[in-house]
């Protein structure tokens, strides 16, 4: 497979957090039923703290486990060792990747779409991510939701590379 379509997905606060203590430091139903949508089934690529908090393996769905830990294997993981290795392993025209950061930022140069729950206040995390960079990126579609009860509003946002991705 030479050029499969990479695709990040992630929730993001508006400060840049998207991560506390391995976890989403927000609970928001209409964000995790998008993420099942956009990942069923499509392998999905992963470092092993993402893959560690996940409640189980997600039916539909493969996981790649990128670590550099040799000996790391678990039931159900597709173990990588490279940016290479794993899109190599997946093997499919559309591959889903799903945290955490540094694993985002290892594909945000070659990823060709961004699936961006933006959430619209902050929250205290001990992981974040820049914003898509403008210069690299075009919004392609947005859905937004007002706040209701005790969730914070939200916007589901498609962005698209309008640049030449790397590698």
């Amino acid at each position: 497979m030479n050029h499969p379509e990479i695709v990040l997905i992630l929730a993001r606060a508006a400060n840049g957090t998207i991560g506390r203590d391995g976890k989403l430091p927000w609970h928001l139903p209409a964000d995790l039923r998008r993420f099942k949508m956009l990942t069923q089934g499509r392998p999905m690529i992963m470092g092993r703290k993402t893959f560690d908090s996940l409640p189980g393996l997600l039916e539909g769905r493969r996981h790649i486990v990128l670590t550099r830990d040799p000996d790391w294997q678990d039931d159900g993981a597709e173990v990588a060792r490279s940016f290479e290795d794993a899109i190599r392993i997946a093997n499919a025209p559309v591959i889903s990747v799903i945290g955490g950061a540094e694993i985002y930022r290892l594909f945000l140069p070659r990823a060709d779409r961004i699936e961006l729950t933006q959430l619209a206040v902050p929250f205290a995390g001990d992981t974040s991510i820049d914003a898509p960079d403008p210069a690299q990126w075009t919004e392609a579609a947005r859905e937004d939701h007002a706040a209701e009860g005790n969730r914070p509003a939200y916007s589901f946002i498609t962005w698209r590379r309008i640049t030449e991705r790397t590698g």
